[in-house]
Formats: C-alpha cells, sequence, structure tokens
C-alpha cells in the first residue's frame, strides 16, 4: 500500500473527510486529494500532524506494505476460559477464585475493551490463566486476579465482594483511585508504594501490565501509549524486584519481566 493509500485509508477508517483533515493539518483538502492519489507527499512537519490526528506512528502513515496481515484482538474463547480457570479452582480447592468467577462475569457483563468489540471479562480471565499458566496456584491470587477491576470499573464496594478477606485486600490495593493531570504523579507514587508492600499485588499488577502491553497497539490512542510506556519503566521494575524476591515467584518473575521488557522495546521500535 502507498502512502496515499495509507492517508486514504486511516482517514476513511476515522471516518473524516478531506476538508476535516486538511482543517486539522494546516492545508487545502486539495492537498489532502493530491496526497491521496499519490500526487504529491507531505512535507514532515504535516506527516507528524497526521499521525497526530489518526494516532499512529509516523511509520505507519509512510510505509508502503506490499502485504497487509490479519490481525486479531482476542486469541482465545472467553468461555473456554472461564471453563479452564472455574476447573482449576474446583480441583486445587480454590474456594474462592471459584466464586470470584461468576462474581466478574456478572459485573463486567456488556462492557468491551478499549477500541474494541471483545467482551470485558476477557481481561481479567487472561490474567487468571497467565497466572495458572505460571504455576501460581493459590486461591487469592487467582480470586483477585479475577475481580481486579470489579471496583474501579463496575461500581462493587470491597467489603461486598464474596471472597475472604485476603483477596479483598488485594483487591482494595489493585483498585487505581481516579486523577487529575495535578493530582497524578502523587497519585500514582502512593498506588505502586502500597502494590509494591505486598508481594502478591506487585505480581498481580505485573501479569496486568503483561496484557494491557500486549493490547494497547489497539486499544490505547497515542498519547496513551507514550503515557504507558513511561509508566511502565517508572514503577515496573520495583515491582519485579519485589516479585523476584518471594522465591516462589522466581520463575514467573523472569517471564513477566522477560514479556514487559520485550513488548516495550517492541513499542519503541515501532514508534
Amino acid at each position: 500500500m502507498s502512502m496515499g493509500t495509507n492517508i486514504k485509508t486511516l482517514r476513511e477508517e476515522r471516518k473524516l473527510t478531506q476538508e476535516q483533515v486538511a482543517e486539522s493539518v494546516g492545508v487545502s483538502f486539495q492537498a489532502v486529494s493530491s496526497w491521496e492519489r499519490d500526487e504529491y507527499k507531505p512535507d514532515t512537519d504535516k506527516l507528524l500532524k497526521l499521525a497526530e490526528l489518526f494516532d499512529v506512528s509516523v511509520s505507519r502513515v509512510v510505509e508502503e506494505r506490499a502485504n497487509v496481515f490479519k490481525t486479531k484482538q482476542a486469541i482465545y474463547n472467553w468461555e473456554h476460559m472461564k471453563t479452564y480457570v472455574k476447573t482449576a479452582a474446583g480441583t486445587h480447592g480454590m474456594k474462592n477464585a471459584y466464586k470470584a468467577v461468576d462474581y466478574a462475569v456478572e459485573a463486567h457483563d456488556g462492557q468491551k475493551r478499549k477500541r474494541s468489540s471483545v467482551p470485558y471479562i476477557y481481561h481479567p480471565l487472561n490474567l487468571a490463566c497467565h497466572a495458572l499458566s505460571m504455576g501460581i496456584l493459590e486461591d487469592e491470587i487467582i480470586a483477585a486476579c479475577m475481580l481486579h477491576d470489579v471496583v474501579e470499573d463496575c461500581g462493587k464496594k470491597v467489603g461486598d465482594l464474596p471472597v475472604n478477606d485476603e483477596t479483598r485486600e488485594l483487591v482494595r490495593l489493585l483498585t487505581h483511585e481516579d486523577t487529575t493531570d495535578a493530582n497524578r504523579d502523587k497519585m500514582m507514587e502512593k498506588y505502586y508504594d502500597a502494590i509494591a508492600a505486598n508481594p502478591k499485588a506487585a505480581l498481580i499488577k505485573c501479569i496486568d501490565r503483561c496484557n494491557n502491553l500486549t493490547t494497547m497497539s489497539w486499544g490505547l490512542s497515542r498519547d496513551r501509549i507514550y503515557r504507558m510506556i513511561k509508566e511502565t519503566e517508572d514503577y515496573y521494575p520495583r515491582l519485579l524486584k519485589v516479585v523476584k524476591a518471594e522465591p516462589k515467584y522466581n520463575n514467573a518473575a523472569w517471564l513477566l519481566q522477560y514479556q514487559i521488557e520485550s513488548m516495550l522495546d517492541i513499542y519503541k521500535r515501532l514508534m
């Protein structure tokens, strides 16, 4: 695909007219039309504005792509994942996790992942499956993986969750309060300090970040991706250190660090 085709495709995907693009970038609509016909190419400053407008990297606008890969937003069927987690919970006597699965499915009913049609429950189920695949068979951890967003996103109260006190405390620690530009740095420091004081919460948060990094290419704007990268670099080395300090989580810590750092490197190169 040529640069002109890229510009036209990105414009149409965002349901913008040539006039709207022209106004945002600071050119005439005839200029936009000539770009899309590959008669002329936008100057560097206009390329940067196009990338910002479309919320993509400059390379996404510029690169000629002979082949376009088909992508998918969900790898596994969430109902199959639910069955897997409930079966694992029943087999290993994880009573809190068993109850947490159905509670989370009901709480997140109707919610979708950002910019997608993927049911939100896919996210907590992914965390639980990730933990189980690393050999984590602790009831409170799997339960908290399932419930970590129900207070923040579903209006539930920690005290009403159908689990034990330890699981409730993990959910409380993982629940993020709303921030503003003025208080964000202070609130984030407080939030991650509290999580770092609890190895189980630190483990879950690292698993959560792994899943969010893998989906942010289609779920977040370009500015939010930059913020996610910076936040990950600022706070997650400390959390990984806390996880590594627990001998029983050593294998998980290695895998989580590898995935987090690999994903950050990939995004930096592509952006």
